[in-house]
């Protein structure tokens, strides 16, 4: 599952929501590191509406414009509840890796560092790098 797909699920867990409103709701839950654009909101959609993970929920016209809501199905429900089960559990897999790397006294290297303490070569067009 995407990443965009298990915030636009996450968005509809609650309640339906419209587009727009789908568009905040995942802003909102992912602290701003996933914007979608309307585009891809409506190709996410369009997705999960074909995998049987959503459907449409009611149409309305609002001044002038018709607004879509869309709300999950039981099978949408029971996909969000997997992948979240499926991240928390990678999430806990790195969490125990890296405290018994700190048990082990493994020193944790600079990312500029490559195996056994060896710099990475700085690629072309960086700084220090060849132009």
């Amino acid at each position: 599952m995407t990443r965009a797909a298990f915030f636009v699920l996450t968005a509809l867990a609650d309640q339906p929501r419209h587009g727009y409103g789908i568009l905040r709701e995942v802003e909102e839950l992912s602290d701003g590191e996933v914007q979608l654009r309307v585009g891809t909101l409506y190709g996410v959609l369009d997705r999960l509406t074909a995998d049987g993970l959503i459907v449409l929920d009611r149409e309305e016209v609002q001044q002038g414009r018709l607004r879509r809501y869309y709300r999950l199905t039981d099978e949408g429900v029971a996909a969000l509840d997997a992948e979240a089960e499926r991240m928390a559990a990678g999430a806990g897999a790195a969490k125990r890796r890296i405290a018994e790397g700190r048990r082990a006294g493994t020193p944790a290297r600079p990312a500029a560092e490559g195996p056994a303490g060896l710099e990475r070569p700085t690629p072309p067009g960086l700084a220090g790098g060849y132009a």
